[in-house]
């Protein structure tokens, strides 16, 4: 957005709306942004840069759980590829026990 551009009812709703629905929910980025059907980019610049000037007080407790969610990203990252494995092993031992009773 351009300086003395006006901002749309979208461009104020939007923000707020996302802001209300992360903190509720301690929502990611990606989350807030398949929820919304937006991109992530949208929600981020829609946080970061819209929403200060809209709601501080929103966007202070939104930044605390960015943050959070930073911190947190490579423990997810790491449970998500456990999980992925585990899923690979299961369907290999199944593989096994059907081949075997052929």
């Amino acid at each position: 957005m351009y300086w003395g551009e006006k901002m749309s009812l979208t461009d104020k709703c939007r923000p707020i709306m996302l802001g209300e629905y992360m903190v509720s929910k301690r929502a990611t980025v990606r989350a807030a942004a398949k929820q919304f059907d937006i991109s992530k980019s949208t929600v981020h610049k829609d946080i970061r840069e819209r929403l200060p000037d809209l709601e501080p007080e929103l966007y202070k407790e939104v930044a605390k759980l960015l943050e959070l969610n930073k911190q947190e990203r490579h423990i997810r990252g790491g449970m998500a590829t456990k999980h992925k494995y585990e899923l690979q092993n299961m369907l290999r031992e199944k593989n096994r026990e059907d081949d075997k009773n052929l």
